[in-house]
């Protein structure tokens, strides 16, 4: 028998006993998020609808449909019933057969489009357009240009190049960032040459790994960008578990920060590891985290830059290469677990099924003395300089289970109960933040689970949850019916000066479901100042849904679970 505690099941498959307590909310939620309206591709799980901006001037959502390798251009004028007006094919427009559309990014009237090459590991291309869809130019970027953004002033278009190996692992290019004047489409490219040649030390933690370590520059992935000015970028490099920094005026990468490993055996980090338990139990396990990031925002609070990660965790695995493992197939070393019993500890009811790095905790006597798993399950907030200012711990996963408690970390393309417990959970994957009234709230999107959580994040360290609003509807199978909105990939926070209803919104691209929605977001019951039940124009209520689906919310104030025994209720509210 275990000496530490495993959590046991209970009834209705929650976890009693370590299950941590649901994050506190008001009884009247600070912000309401409400359904506007969808777009519907018609696309299931093809990527149809990836990331998503907005241009204030048309009034349009630009949208990376990837299943038709185009960005499609809809008209959000009424956001109760967005229409698509055209689509741009970045391909046909550079004259480069099978460039696939990865990225976009609208500032003023110029849209950036970062477009991979045929063969992933060449050199990528940002193609430039007018916001009516006229192509302007293309310049050349580095091997598998995955994210861009303008800088908030508009002067540079800041490109990671995410440098992906080929699917053999023959070829694996350097990751880079480009650095493009937007006037004069000038490309210059900031690399890691610097650590790669020993001239600067990576920090202590960062991960560098493969089939040749030794290899420093292939093994650094650039992810996800954003720029809180035209003078910095910080840029997530998510297999590195690290972000870079990158100074736009040289174009250099001026600093890396490291950002350790999240200890869910801590209270307040707890986790679901298994898929086999048939239960909700989350617990404390003697694993670490690795945050592993990949959307990134910024906000200032008190004169302070602040980087807001959604931790999604990733697994290199490239060919006959793959750093994923579970813990049922790894040699643990006693002395290192010397307050378990090994066999049950590593049983499928325990973390035998949970997916580790086989990269980390290895000792020279080949067992493993710590267990590292993939991505925090969690948002996060750092300092400017890397430090963990907040995290939001095992909230996700403890709201979900409250309110979803049958459907918990389900898949995005089925709804299986428990399915994605030994990989990552929830999957949080998107990340946008905005200023709604005098308050700063992030939303951040789960990619598995679906649906967008929102924190206040006005103070930094003292965040707190506020609502969970979802358009999935589980009682369809998610491919065989409208099961609403699926996998979230990217958000777009829209403020109320830039939107058509006059108050904020969000915009959500869901490469499942191929659908892209819109959201209004009001503050508290003013809407901005403003009765939420009229538009700014017609003084038209607001559609209670734009595409069919019930969008729910959810708020911390009443859930419905067992904790050590006690009854505890969750309000849940209907858009």
């Amino acid at each position: 028998m275990l000496k530490r505690l495993l959590v046991p099941p209970l009834a209705l498959g929650i976890a009693a006993l370590a299950i941590p307590a649901v994050p506190a909310a008001a009884q009247e939620p600070a912000l309401t998020v409400t359904p506007l309206g969808t777009y519907e591709s018609g696309a299931f799980a093809a990527g149809a609808a990836e990331i998503v901006a907005y241009d204030p001037l048309t009034q349009r959502v630009f949208t990376v449909n990837a299943e038709a390798a185009v960005v499609d251009v809809l008209d959000v004028a009424d956001p109760a019933a967005p229409v698509k007006a055209f689509s741009i094919d970045a391909a046909d427009a550079i004259g480069v057969d099978g460039a696939v559309a990865n990225s976009v990014a609208v500032q003023g009237d110029l849209v950036a489009v970062a477009v991979e090459a045929p063969d992933k590991t060449g050199a990528g291309w940002v193609a430039l357009f007018d916001t009516e869809g006229a192509f302007l130019d293309r310049v050349e970027v580095g091997s598998l240009p995955d994210s861009l953004a303008f800088s908030p002033g508009g002067r540079y278009i800041v490109v990671a190049n995410e440098g992906e190996p080929s699917e053999d692992y023959a070829v694996d290019p350097d990751g880079t960032v480009s650095v493009i004047d937007a006037e004069t489409h000038e490309v210059r490219t900031a690399d890691f040459e610097a650590y790669a040649s020993g001239a600067k030390d990576l920090p202590e933690g960062f991960r560098v790994f493969g089939p040749d370590p030794e290899d420093v520059a292939a093994g650094i992935e650039p992810e996800y960008v954003a720029m809180p000015d035209d003078a910095t970028a910080y840029v997530t490099l998510q297999e590195n578990n690290a972000i870079a920094v990158v100074d736009l005026a040289s174009a250099a990468v001026v600093d890396v920060h490291a950002l350790g490993t999240k200890d869910h055996s801590a209270p307040g980090n707890e986790l679901d590891a298994s898929d086999k338990d048939d239960a909700v139990s989350i617990g404390s396990w003697p694993v670490q985290g690795l945050y592993l990031p990949d959307t990134i925002a910024t906000y200032e609070a008190g004169g302070e830059t602040f980087l807001v990660t959604a931790n999604e965790g990733d697994v290199r695995e490239w060919g006959e290469y793959s750093e994923e493992a579970r813990v049922e197939d790894l040699e643990l070393c006693a002395d290192a677990f010397a307050g378990y019993d090994l066999a049950e500890l590593q049983s499928k009811e325990a973390l035998g099924r949970l997916k580790v790095t086989s990269t980390l905790g290895q000792t020279e006597a080949g067992c493993y003395d710590g267990l590292y798993s993939f991505g925090g399950r969690s948002f996060s907030i750092w300092s400017a300089d890397g430090e963990l200012v907040f995290d939001s711990g095992s909230d996700f996963e403890t709201l979900l289970a409250a309110d979803y408690a049958e459907f918990f970390n389900a898949d995005n393309e089925s709804n299986d109960f428990d399915d994605r417990s030994d990989d990552k959970g929830p999957e949080p994957e998107a990340v946008a933040v905005g200023a709604v009234g005098d308050r700063t709230y992030a939303f951040i999107g789960l990619e598995r689970q679906g649906g967008v959580m929102v924190y206040d994040v006005t103070d930094p360290a003292a965040s707190v949850f506020v609502d969970y609003v979802t358009a999935r509807d589980f009682a369809v199978a998610p491919g065989e019916g409208d099961a609403g909105d699926l996998g979230p990939e990217s958000i777009k926070f829209v403020a109320a000066a830039d939107s058509p209803t006059g108050r904020a919104m969000i915009v959500v691209g869901n490469e499942i479901s191929g659908t892209t929605t819109l959201y209004d977001v009001a503050d508290g019951l003013a809407g901005d100042g403003e009765d939420p039940s009229e538009s700014e124009s017609g003084g038209e209520a607001l559609p209670e849904t734009g595409s069919g689906a019930t969008g729910l919310l959810v708020g911390a104030a009443a859930v419905l679970a067992v904790a050590g025994g006690a009854l505890i209720l969750m309000r849940r509210r209907a858009a």
